[in-house]
């Protein structure tokens, strides 16, 4: 483990409020929309969720670090956050399966951190205020040059960001099964594809962009549209695909954004969200099975109730037992459902787990249909 000199560091918001603190990582400048996590473990499947991508990250834990890092727990081959607030950065780790301090981790990934933040204080004044950029910077002390560089940065609503995390090219994830599923990567997190693993399908994994006549050429029996990062209103080819998933009456699973993809090609709109729901203990309700979750979440966007219950092509599945938001829809008449909230749990609970078996049980039956034809 090396240790790295600390340096005053600046967080600067939208509105103009100011935080100090000292530098952590790389020294340099980190911009994007400021939210929260309140889980108190799965720190570093956080920093590597692709759905965090332009977003800097406040732990609302005090401690980050402490049980170091282990390659393993990565969601994503890179953090994604645009940078991380908190409040005690630990360089020095317990655990003895971590194969690296935090520290280390960060500056080989040349990550801006600031650190002694008065993150209680911060997290207050944005649930007031609401989402909103910001910037922090450990090499620019002169605020009205950050208030310069804050005025530059672009808001996440209308930002398209999935082609930015998404697979290059399509690749296969486990072993060859008779069950074959296709996820289209807006983001996807690698939990979600091990889950799938684990129930003994063959997962093969699709650009963001990819057309369903061409993921047909593979002939899956179920798709999973992946969470990810952005405004799920500017991406209308996208929602073209699931439309036409859906009208096959393929399987078909949405997560996080693949939940607004689907809301979306059922004719539901999205919103940006006044705060997102970022941790690791969201109650749900499962409004059939009649029992709450213990959910992990992470979005700024989501489906607009009203649009939803006026809908006669879909039926309310799960709802939020805090604000009462849309936390799953099911297809009438078809085998499509979705989940706002992260049911692979990685950070989380398993509670939601369910889902998956829920899914694979679709493809199986799409699968038999194939072989009596």
């Amino acid at each position: 483990m090396k240790y790295y000199r600390k340096s005053p560091a600046i967080l600067m918001l939208a509105d103009g409020t100011v935080f100090h603190g000292k530098s952590e990582g790389k020294i340099g400048t980190a911009t994007g929309e400021i939210c929260f996590n309140t889980g108190m473990t799965g720190y570093q499947e956080v920093f590597t969720d692709p759905s965090y991508k332009n977003q800097l990250m406040v732990m609302t834990n005090v401690h980050v670090g402490n049980y170091g890092i282990k390659a393993e727990e990565r969601e994503s081959s890179s953090i994604k956050i645009a940078g991380l607030i908190c409040r005690n950065f630990s360089s020095h780790y317990s655990r003895k399966q971590a194969t690296q301090s935090i520290s280390d981790y960060f500056i080989e990934q040349s990550m801006v951190v600031i650190s002694e933040i008065d993150t209680r204080a911060l997290v207050k004044h944005i649930r007031d205020k609401g989402a909103m950029n910001a910037v922090i910077s450990s090499e620019e002390t002169d605020l009205n040059k950050l208030q310069t560089v804050l005025k530059s940065i672009p808001s996440m609503e209308g930002l398209e960001l999935s082609s930015t995390v998404s697979a290059t090219k399509d690749y296969t994830y486990g072993n060859a099964n008779d069950i074959r599923i296709a996820v289209l990567d807006l983001g996807v997190k690698e939990n979600t594809l091990r889950c799938l693993s684990d129930r003994g399908c063959a997962v093969k994994v699709f650009p963001w962009d990819t057309t369903f006549a061409e993921m047909e050429k593979w002939n899956p029996h179920g798709y999973l549209i992946s969470n990810g990062p952005g405004d799920p209103a500017v991406m209308p080819k996208v929602v073209n695909t699931v439309k036409e998933i859906v009208d096959a009456n393929k399987a078909l699973f949405g997560i996080c954004l693949g939940h607004q993809m689907l809301a979306e090609a059922c004719g539901i709109k999205t919103f940006k969200m006044f705060n997102g729901h970022r941790g690791i203990n969201h109650p749900v309700k499962n409004l059939f099975a009649k029992h709450c979750e213990v959910t992990s979440q992470n979005h700024g966007f989501g489906v607009i109730p009203n649009d939803t219950f006026d809908n006669d092509k879909v039926e309310i599945t799960h709802i939020n037992l805090n604000d009462n938001s849309i936390e799953g829809i099911r297809v009438k008449n078809k085998r499509a459902f979705s989940v706002q909230y992260h049911p692979e749990s990685a950070p989380g609970p398993n509670d939601s787990r369910y889902l998956f078996d829920d899914f694979v049980k679709l493809a199986s039956e799409v699968k038999n249909e194939l072989v009596v034809i």
